[in-house]
């Protein structure tokens, strides 16, 4: 499915439009549609821990997230030379609204998040992982 980027991916700016692919309930993945070297692996983080932030109401307006809203959260895995190298942002989780096909990563405060990390191990979460 595509979406519109609503607001700068970390690192990639100059993407507007993005394929999400969903694998399974726990993966993802994540193209760009102009080929400019986005590709991404994705997680559900809820398919891994406690998971939960608040949506600022910039956020909100930005994505057209209202009470119905369909979302989907996405936190970006960082594939390392073995499944155990791997790592998840969760300070940075990207967010989708379906209905509205529109996307946006957030940076959430680690302050506010202290059990969220840039870099927590796969395997912290995936017994098979380790």
């Amino acid at each position: 499915m595509k979406f519109k980027i609503k607001a700068p991916i970390l690192g990639f700016d100059q993407v507007k439009e993005v394929d999400l692919q969903e694998s399974d309930e726990l993966f993802a993945a994540i193209t760009d549609t102009d080929n400019s070297g986005l590709a991404w692996t994705l997680v559900n983080p809820y398919h891994l821990r406690e998971y939960s932030f608040d949506l600022t109401p910039q956020v909100q307006e930005t994505l057209k997230i209202n009470e119905k809203s369909n979302l989907l959260v996405y936190n970006v895995l960082v594939r390392g030379n073995a499944t155990d190298d791997s790592v998840i942002n969760f300070l940075a989780p990207i967010v989708f609204n379906k209905d509205e096909q529109i996307a946006a990563q957030l940076v959430l405060d680690g302050k506010q998040y202290p059990e969220f990390g840039v870099a927590q191990k796969l395997s912290e979460f995936v017994p098979s992982a380790q």
